[in-house]
């Protein structure tokens, strides 16, 4: 016991030590949905750092289930990844909306669906090393038609159901390219079969 209490001691002393002061920051690019900026920091030991940061507001992905334990995915082409992915329903958090609201909101224009329960499933940094980018994964149950669903008039997007173990072997042998979506895939699947 004794011993554990010494390891978590050190190890939560280390952990106060990693930070990085912020000396000062430049916007080198302001867009519609990012903002890149160029930060120089001071850190811990006083060394100094530049870090290049993709500044974005937060984003929400979907773990659609229906009653057949389907989980539905959407295909769109991806300019950056110069192909069609297979994805899991998901979009920005717009100024001064909470990420559930986003999340029906998404939902609604990207599959003409309209949850009737949203519970958050996982939250993860996209990628730390360089962007600001929170995103938060739902389960959506209880779905029904959305009536009032109007999709982005940029996006041209397939929707299909797949059945939740189907999607995981999609994940492990590579027809699912998408971080968000293969994270929320096994999470799904884990939290169903840490209930059962």
């Amino acid at each position: 016991m004794r011993q554990t209490s010494i390891i978590l001691r050190v190890y939560a002393e280390e952990v106060l030590r990693l930070h990085e002061e912020l000396s000062s920051s430049e916007t080198v690019f302001k867009g519609r949905i990012i903002t890149v900026r160029v930060d120089q920091v001071e850190l811990e030991d006083g060394g100094r750092a530049t870090r290049e940061i993709v500044a974005h507001g937060g984003s929400v992905a979907l773990v659609a289930v229906d009653g057949l334990d389907r989980v539905l995915l959407v295909r769109q082409y991806r300019h950056a990844a110069l192909d069609e992915l297979w994805e899991l329903p998901a979009g920005r958090v717009e100024p001064g909306e909470a990420p559930d609201q986003a999340a029906a909101r998404e939902l609604a224009e990207e599959t003409g669906l309209r949850p009737g329960a949203l519970e958050p499933l996982a939250g993860f940094f996209v990628s730390p090393g360089y962007c600001t980018e929170y995103l938060s994964v739902y389960v959506a149950t209880g779905l029904s038609p959305a009536t009032d669903a109007r999709p982005d008039t940029d996006e041209r997007i397939h929707a299909r159901w797949f059945g939740l173990k189907e999607a995981a072997g999609m994940c492990l042998d590579g027809r699912i390219r998408d971080a968000k979506t293969v994270a929320g895939v096994f999470a799904a699947l884990w939290k169903r079969r840490a209930a059962s």
